[in-house]
């Protein structure tokens, strides 16, 4: 991957309609990348197809439902047609959920885990023959929760720190092909994946998420994903929070554990404020 221009390159990113996702589409297309956006929301796909065209922008939107392989091949296979190869997946789409382990049911840990751990693999595994082709690059949106505990998140932290096993052992494979996979742990960013969280009975969840530290901007993100991807970072931790949990787990495990259950406890008012 170049690290002077994006112009002409291909990109593709699930969960693009919105949130980090859609900011990441824009700071790409600045770059002179064309646009493979992916999501499940025909509206919002629609009103960034607008917003993209008439900024000039080369776009394809489609339709995808990453917890379908099928969804996800003939997307792939939609980008490839039209664009004629692909230069940078970011599998982006996610879900999150809120509730103690002991009061949410299976299914959510189901559901949460198609849609981070499996919708990511199938991504990437129909457009890494394209990808290889061009010595392209991958990136997956993991979260400090992929490697470290979060509690009251169980589901969520489950299948980010599946990602973080994939992601970094592929990464061992695919460097002697010349692919570059680059795991962004975001932190505490203003989306809204935690309007959507599932509540631990499987319905969206009504009560407020607790959170440590303040929230980063969608937009400040997706600059430092671009720019990441430039230097070719293997692991790029956003936030001032997020960096100092990381720093701090790597360092201390046990102490990062007890601070992060101290903090969380103080803001919950009852076992469901999470």
């Amino acid at each position: 991957m170049s690290r002077s221009s994006f112009k002409g390159k291909t990109v593709v990113v699930t969960g693009g309609a919105s949130g980090i996702g859609h900011a990441v589409c824009q700071a790409f297309a600045r770059k002179g990348a064309g646009i493979a956006m992916l999501d499940m929301d025909p509206a919002a796909l629609g009103r960034a197809e607008t917003e993209f065209k008439t900024r000039g922008w080369p776009i394809l939107t489609l339709t995808c439902n990453v917890t379908s392989k099928s969804d996800c091949d003939t997307a792939i296979n939609a980008v490839i047609d039209h664009f004629g190869g692909i230069d940078v997946l970011f599998n982006n789409a996610g879900i999150t959920q809120r509730g103690l382990f002991n009061d949410t049911r299976v299914q959510v840990f189901e559901q949460v885990m198609q849609v981070n751990f499996f919708g990511s693999l199938y991504c990437t595994k129909a457009a890494l023959p394209a990808i290889i082709r061009r010595k392209g690059a991958i990136i997956v949106n993991e979260s400090i929760a992929g490697v470290a505990p979060l509690l009251g998140r169980t589901g969520y932290s489950a299948s980010k720190h599946a990602l973080h096993g994939l992601f970094t052992s592929l990464r061992c494979e695919l460097r002697s092909q010349g692919v570059h996979v680059m795991i962004v742990c975001p932190g505490f960013i203003r989306t809204n994946l935690q309007t959507r969280a599932l509540g631990a009975d499987g319905n969206i969840a009504t009560h407020e998420q607790t959170r440590i530290g303040s929230e980063d901007t969608a937009e400040h993100a997706a600059d430092q994903i671009v720019a990441g991807l430039e230097r070719k970072t293997p692991n790029l931790v956003l936030t001032f929070m997020g960096k100092l949990g990381y720093a701090l787990h790597r360092l201390s495990p046990v102490l990062y554990e007890k601070l992060m259950t101290r903090q969380f406890k103080k803001e919950l008012s009852s076992s469901e404020r999470l």
